[in-house]
């Protein structure tokens, strides 16, 4: 099973709390967290796209950095470990996206992917005057799909002349290409959205479910593989999972209370409000479960709340799952996390045995 960190770009990571750590992002700080991740053998990092945050008294995801160019930073001080950005597709041209891919492509020597988001959001685009109407959420993932086979067409033969509804390419040229096959990862998951990871993605994403249940989220791959089945391609999921872990189960479990205690009710009343507004593109059960209520402390992402040996068994119940390719980790404490994760708990795993150490500089 791969393991990649899902690294904390905007403010406070994954926590929408008054009591979890309280810190802004920076090059230095997820420099600092990849080269940790690279260094203990961990597989991938990959970063979101945030236009506009959510408020609140922790002025949750106010403070953002910029994907793409972040990692291409990052490309520049590892060696080894594969770096994704994310492209937020309505404000970023696919022409575009597919030249930045390919100079980050050229700094990391082969080592570099891009997450497509079509935008849930709205206020992140209103903001900018680019929002195309609320019929976007309906035809979306027919935009994506232009979006992606332009991205193709350019890396793979150096040009494009798609003639679409939403694209349209007049002999568009791309040079260099990449020097390595260029991987496309997608998080939709409504069946519009499996559909098109399904036909155009190598990797799709989803959200883990509940607390200490790391099974839970099997509907996901049983759902793509039935829509892999229809396209004839290998596309594995990759679950998310937050990771509170500590000592005992007991010390692991207050800080998860501590957490939940100190929720920033302002910020996940504005959550919920953004995540409702989508009414046309069917069930986007990641969107509606971040947004969810009863544990949004962490945007309802999976969570893995034990003793190093207790998380390090769960983790190998979500390799077990069928369909499944790996997961993609946040912390409460990043940096700490990192280290906890691969001193204490890789080694236990036995779907990362022999764990993968890199070699030292």
């Amino acid at each position: 099973m791969e393991i990649g960190v899902f690294l904390p770009i905007g403010n406070n990571g994954w926590l929408i709390s008054e009591t979890a750590p309280q810190y802004k992002p920076s090059f230095e700080l997820n420099k600092e967290i990849t080269l940790k991740a690279e260094a203990h053998g961990l597989d991938f990092v990959l970063t979101m796209i945030k236009l506009r945050g959510f408020g609140g008294k922790t002025e949750f995801w106010d403070h953002n950095l910029e994907s793409f160019t972040l990692m291409a930073g990052l490309a520049s001080v590892t060696s080894k470990i594969k770096l994704y950005a994310t492209a937020a597709t309505l404000v970023m041209p696919p022409a575009i996206v597919a030249r930045m891919a390919s100079t980050i492509d050229s700094i990391s020597n082969g080592r570099f992917g891009v997450n497509l988001v079509t935008g849930w959001q709205k206020p992140e685009y209103e903001q900018m005057g680019v929002w195309p109407g609320d019929e976007f959420f309906e035809n979306r993932y027919d935009y994506l799909k232009e979006y992606a086979q332009v991205l193709r067409d350019l890396w793979e033969t150096g040009s494009s002349d798609l003639q679409g509804e939403h694209f349209t390419m007049n002999d568009c040229r791309l040079s260099p290409q990449p020097q390595a096959d260029m991987k496309i990862i997608c998080a939709g998951s409504s069946d519009a959205g499996m559909a098109f990871s399904a036909e155009y993605a190598d990797y799709s994403f989803c959200f883990g479910k509940g607390v200490n249940t790391p099974a839970a989220f099997k509907s996901n791959p049983e759902r793509l593989m039935a829509a892999t089945a229809k396209t004839g391609r290998d596309v594995k999921t990759y679950a998310l999972f937050m990771i509170i872990a500590d000592e005992t189960d007991e010390a692991a479990r207050a800080k998860w209370e501590h957490y939940k205690a100190g929720a920033d009710h302002e910020a996940l009343e504005w959550l919920g409000l953004q995540a409702s507004k989508d009414t046309k593109s069917g069930s986007d059960t990641n969107v509606r479960q971040m947004a969810d209520p009863v544990s949004a402390v962490n945007i309802n992402m999976g969570t893995l709340v034990g003793s190093y040996e207790n998380v390090a068994r769960m983790l190998d119940e979500v390799a077990a799952v069928p369909g499944t390719g790996g997961v993609l980790l946040t912390f409460d404490d990043f940096v700490k996390g990192i280290d906890d994760f691969g001193t204490r708990i890789q080694p236990l795993m036995r779907s990362r045995m022999p764990a993968k150490v890199a070699e030292p500089a």
